[in-house]
């Protein structure tokens, strides 16, 4: 699943996250890194959306700011 908005938009809505979810950026991504390991893009939104009732694009946003802070990491 592509990511199907602008990085101005994905920076809005990550900005957004832990008004909108209760919940600080870092805890969806403990959350994915301890959640059931699901590889593919679109099983881990879709994962956020089912296990935490998270809005489409609040789980694409968190997985896709995941990927790019761990792709980040990777190359420290």
């Amino acid at each position: 699943m592509a990511l199907h908005h602008s990085e101005e938009t994905h920076q809005m809505l990550v900005a957004r996250i832990p008004d909108a979810t209760g919940r600080p950026l870092h805890e969806w991504f403990g959350h994915l890194d301890n959640g059931p390991g699901c590889v593919r893009f679109d099983d881990r939104v879709r994962w956020l959306r089912d296990e935490y009732g998270l809005a489409h694009g609040h789980a694409t946003a968190i997985v896709h700011e995941h990927d790019l802070r761990k792709a980040h990491r990777s190359f420290e």
